[in-house]
């Protein structure tokens, strides 16, 4: 496969996110308000997905492109003590849901990315966070798994293939964190 071939594939799926205009907007407006009512966003993925989070939290709480106030933000697949302890003593399908009984708290706002939709660790999560009063969203591919019925709103990258959906999901993060740049700087 050529690298010309993998741009195309790239720039089809980018090309498709405006349709994402009013729910990443809406997004935007929802986080503002949970971290200007000292709340704190929480992401959360497995493997690329992982990183992406981490990457994002680290932009929240550090910044982004502007010199502005912190913002509180986890990313729950970091902290590698609870992860194996958790994975060891119950199951590695809650493992995320237990951090958010621990860390979370009604208005706080929970992001699970899963480019299938149907990691069990992220399902069981957002579950929990919608118990627990936090606004959810699931990032995905394009069928959305199980989390399009679980997350009070999906964003299903146009895409079923791995990589593109990966690039989607952080073109849409890093506009989220230049969208917080400009409101909070």
């Amino acid at each position: 496969m050529s690298f010309l071939n993998t741009l195309q594939r790239h720039q089809d799926t980018i090309n498709q996110l405006s349709q994402f205009e009013s729910v990443v907007s809406e997004m935007a407006d929802r986080v503002e308000v949970c971290i200007r009512n000292g709340g704190k966003v929480l992401f959360m993925g497995n493997g690329g997905s992982a990183a992406d989070s981490q990457h994002l939290a680290a932009e929240f709480v550090v910044r982004y492109k502007k010199e502005r106030p912190t913002m509180a933000a986890i990313a729950l697949t970091t902290d590698t003590s609870i992860l194996t302890a958790h994975s060891n003593d119950y199951s590695f399908d809650t493992v995320f849901s237990r951090q958010i009984q621990a860390l979370t708290r009604e208005g706080d706002i929970v992001i699970g990315l899963s480019t299938s939709g149907n990691s069990a660790n992220v399902i069981d999560a957002i579950k929990e966070a919608k118990q627990l009063g936090c606004h959810t969203y699931a990032w995905t591919g394009e069928s959305g798994g199980q989390l399009l019925e679980i997350a009070d709103a999906t964003l299903r990258m146009p895409s079923s293939e791995t990589a593109r959906i990966q690039e989607a999901h952080m073109l849409i993060g890093h506009w989220l964190c230049e969208e917080m740049d400009e409101r909070f700087s």
